[in-house]
């Protein structure tokens, strides 16, 4: 803070300008408009009275309960500490009330006005001169990165325990207990991946959005698991007949099922959570670092990457393990996009941003929908045109194709949209423990 000296700011705590409540109290009303020539307007030929706002200088000296009496001098800073108030009085370190200030819309553009060169030389100062007296809420803990902990640890191998236990006992039955089993399973692992997503880095903060979103969250990703099992062997079967044709999969089903896919990513929940866990972890500590909030977006956004690779390299060994172990082809397009796209969605919607994945899940989900619907209307007279373009598609590159292509469209699409909003500091500042 010794770059402070310079901005003319009004004191430190310690100083004889200090900001004592006390004497003063706070000022009402919106954040000053000191006008639009930067700081220019702030200096000392300028009328420190003209930043306070009208109804508060109307008010000073009248005792009314609508302000309270504001000295003549009285800084435009002050003002902005009233507005966020709860902001400075929680906050721990001058980075937090920056990334505080900066998701309330405060810019490097809007600091000008203050006299200060960023938002995090203003939050500074505002760290600085919040009053630590009796008359304050107490101080938080120091924040420190997430740690991981054995009970999200162990949960997020659940998922994948329960899949493989649920396809080696089907792989052991025949006719209706092998149904019976294979529902069993997938509600078993269903259960699995919903206490595995309640605890740790993967876990949403309470009251995060409308249930409306949550809800068209859910159903999507069901869609989408769903489709990844039973979709690429649903839409031969189609195209080639419907599934009332000759059986072309095991003796027990009219489709043949991609169980090594659905397996790897029941099994890809541990290095989900953990590469959510790092991510997290490391840009904690990049933030408690950082001097500034390009320095710490300039930090993050490698991290994110990173995250990202790592899971992905994952995945891929997983996928080669199931499709060896269960001896078939290993679908690495439409399982590594899948799984990225299932994980970029659930980790934006962790630090509350869950609008755009819930639009990227539910135009994939669509898509795949619409994939099939336009196979079957192409087998009504004269709607063979309908087909042509799944028909093509598929005989090119192959049935799994569409879910790989649609995945991947919509996970290249949160990828560009995380690295823009949780490289921000303001996504990290309130990172603690795990629920």
């Amino acid at each position: 803070m010794s770059d402070l000296g310079e901005l003319n700011r009004p004191g430190t705590p310690s100083s004889p300008g200090a900001w004592d409540t006390r004497s003063e109290g706070w000022l009402t009303g919106q954040e000053p408009e000191p006008g639009d020539g930067g700081g220019s307007e702030l200096d000392s030929s300028h009328d420190a009275e003209s930043s306070v706002p009208t109804a508060a200088r109307a008010d000073a000296g009248t005792g009314r309960a609508g302000g309270p009496a504001v000295r003549r001098g009285a800084d435009p800073v002050k003002a902005l500490m009233h507005r966020h108030r709860e902001l400075c009085e929680r906050a721990v370190d001058p980075l937090e009330i920056a990334a505080g200030l900066e998701a309330h819309g405060v810019t490097d553009r809007t600091a000008a006005r203050y006299r200060h060169r960023d938002v995090f030389s203003l939050a500074e100062e505002m760290h600085a001169r919040v009053p630590r007296g009796d008359d304050t809420l107490p101080p938080s803990d120091p924040a420190t990165a997430p740690r991981a902990r054995a009970d999200w640890a162990l949960l997020t191998l659940l998922p994948g325990a329960l899949g493989a236990a649920a396809v080696t006992t089907a792989d052991l039955t025949h006719g209706r207990t092998r149904l019976l089993v294979a529902t069993v399973g997938v509600l078993a692992v269903a259960l699995g991946v919903r206490a595995a997503l309640r605890r740790g880095p993967l876990s949403t903060p309470p009251s995060t959005h409308a249930w409306r979103t949550a809800a068209r969250m859910r159903a999507s990703t069901y869609w989408l698991l769903g489709y990844a099992l039973l979709g690429d062997g649903l839409l031969r079967a189609v195209l080639h007949g419907g599934p009332d044709g000759p059986p072309t999969g095991a003796p027990d089903s009219p489709w043949p099922l991609a169980t090594a896919s659905a397996l790897a990513l029941t099994l890809a929940c541990a290095p989900a959570a953990w590469s959510a866990h790092l991510f997290a972890a490391r840009a904690q500590r990049r933030l408690a670092a950082s001097r500034g909030l390009e320095e710490f977006t300039a930090a993050a956004r490698p991290l994110l990457l990173g995250m990202v690779a790592l899971f992905l390299s994952a995945l891929t060994a997983l996928a080669a393990l199931t499709g060896t172990v269960l001896h078939e082809p290993a679908a690495y397009p439409q399982t590594l996009t899948l799984g990225t796209l299932l994980l970029l969605a659930r980790l934006l919607a962790v630090h509350r941003l869950p609008h755009a994945p819930a639009h990227a899940l539910t135009a994939t989900a669509a898509t795949e929908a619409t994939a099939l619907a336009l196979v079957l209307g192409g087998r009504l007279p004269g709607c063979a045109f309908l087909a042509t373009p799944v028909e093509t598609l598929v005989d090119t590159w192959g049935a799994g194709s569409v879910p790989a292509l649609a995945c991947a469209t919509a996970a290249l699409t949160l990828l560009l949209h995380a690295a823009r909003t949780l490289t921000r500091a303001s996504a990290h500042a309130s990172t603690g423990e795990y629920r």
